[in-house]
């Protein structure tokens, strides 16, 4: 059978020769006593590449988003974000199972002040739940990889600062914005006050993400990781695979970008709108579509009824991209 050309997510990626010799080689201990040094390595890089005081390894992005707005929102309180966005649609009530917040959101933009500012609540007592954060996504995924630019998060910075509540960045492709824009990882940190990064995304990772924030609130999320399941013994070999990401695959996430853009011209969508390594493509049907590239070798999701979507990631080459861009552009009508 000839290998499947998988597009579905950069989530499906499996780790490199070279990362598989780093985690057998990775140096452990137990980490639920702060005693694995590579979980520690991992930990104090990634709070040093984005200017932060301290970051926590956790096992998945969304235990690393809940952990994070946790850190901003309390029991009965809201955070603002985008209809669209992670923590609201594809993170299965999460983070009102677990802190008992709420969500009111904005349709459209992944940032838009105007919309924002007209939701933050008035401080009016006992008669409105209280907004105590705004969550951004970068790059937004179900906004098609939408790069959320620095001047738009600094304004949204500027509007917490001013109405007295906090900023989560859903940082899970936040790589991808990086490198498509040049923006330092550092100018990220500096407009949130908790940040979630993904390394199982287009870094390739086989699993691991991290939560970022003051230390305070980093040591709480230590105890409600651990509330929550996330407590880990020798997980120095899940460590040393994000560490060897780090190293050697973010750069690289140009490739994919360009990959992406050259998969929108294949299905009628312009290039120059694509920003990063995903792609939506409006369809008359989804699943049909879905069903008739699988037949073909190929593999995509279905985001909506008439929405495709096409993720470009490290296992995929050029060649393989071309092909798939061939079979896309029979498929569609």
């Amino acid at each position: 059978m000839a290998t499947l050309i998988d597009l579905r997510s950069d989530t499906v990626t499996k780790p490199t020769a070279a990362m598989r010799r780093a985690m057998a080689e990775a140096e452990v201990g137990d980490d639920v006593y702060g005693e694995d040094p590579t979980v520690l390595a991992l930990e104090e890089r990634v709070a040093g590449l984005f200017g932060m005081e301290a970051a926590l390894f956790t096992p998945t992005g969304s235990m690393a988003n809940v952990l994070a707005v946790r850190s901003l929102v309390g029991v009965g309180q809201e955070v603002l974000c985008e209809a669209s966005a992670h923590i609201a649609r594809a993170e299965l009530g999460a983070h009102a199972a677990y802190t008992g917040l709420t969500m009111r959101t904005w349709v459209g933009r992944p940032v838009d002040l105007a919309a924002i500012e007209g939701l933050v609540a008035p401080d009016m007592g006992p008669f409105f739940v209280a907004t105590r954060a705004v969550s951004v996504e970068n790059t937004h995924n179900f906004g098609g990889g939408t790069v959320t630019g620095i001047d738009d998060l600094r304004a949204v910075r500027a509007l917490a600062d001013d109405r007295g509540i906090g900023v989560h960045v859903d940082g899970a492709r936040i790589w991808n914005a990086h490198v498509a824009t040049g923006t330092p990882l550092a100018a990220y940190g500096a407009v949130a006050d908790a940040l979630a990064v993904c390394l199982s995304k287009g870094l390739g990772a086989p699993v691991g993400s991290l939560v970022l924030g003051t230390r305070d609130a980093i040591d709480e999320a230590r105890v409600w990781r651990k509330r929550m399941g996330g407590g880990m013994r020798q997980v120095g070999v899940l460590a040393a695979a994000g560490l060897h990401a780090l190293e050697h695959h973010v750069e690289r996430l140009a490739e994919d970008h360009e990959h992406a853009r050259l998969l929108a011209d294949a299905c009628g969508v312009d290039p120059a709108s694509v920003d990063s390594n995903i792609v939506v493509v409006d369809v008359p049907d989804a699943p049909a579509v879905v069903a008739a590239a699988r037949e073909e070798g190929l593999l995509v999701s279905a985001v909506g009824p008439r929405a495709l979507r096409l993720v470009t990631h490290l296992d995929v080459s050029r060649a393989q991209t071309e092909t798939a861009a061939s079979l896309l552009a029979k498929l569609l009508p």
